[in-house]
């Protein structure tokens, strides 16, 4: 399409619009990845990890931008980075051009620990057992007597 007048009334960016629609399963699917995600793109798809996160690149946007990924549905809205397993995270950071079930040269010993998500903040956290009583207390205010 490299008609001027085409051009010039963006019906490239309108081909584009619609390309990403399709890619992304029609407009319902779209607008449902776009609630969850805030934003459209389209890429190849480059692999997926156990726990179902899909991984895309596309070489056309920016360096830092072009490598992402999209969370399994069965998180739903409640995701973030430490749900991305090691290999993955070294992929997306361009530490290795060479997704994991690519890479023969990666090493996975049996010593090595299988990956688990950063629980802070939930009741799944780690909390050290301790005997001591806590060097601060908590205020604890007198109740007001009524005269």
């Amino acid at each position: 399409m490299s008609n001027p007048i085409a051009k010039f009334l963006a019906l490239d960016k309108l081909a584009t619009i619609f390309r990403i629609i399709k890619q992304n399963g029609g407009i319902r699917a779209s607008m449902y990845k776009l609630y969850r995600q805030d934003e459209l793109k389209d890429g190849r798809l480059v692999g997926e990890d156990e726990f179902g996160n899909k991984y895309y690149e596309n070489p056309r946007y920016f360096y830092s931008r072009n490598r992402w990924v999209e969370y399994s549905d069965k998180f739903n809205m409640n995701y973030d980075g430490s749900q991305v397993t090691a290999e993955w995270f070294g992929w997306l950071h361009y530490k290795t051009d060479l997704p994991p079930h690519q890479d023969p040269s990666r090493p996975k010993y049996k010593w090595m620990a299988n990956f688990t998500e950063n629980m802070s903040g939930t009741t799944g956290q780690y909390v050290p057992y301790s005997t001591t009583r806590p060097k601060v207390e908590a205020w604890q205010p007198k109740p007001k007597t009524s005269a």
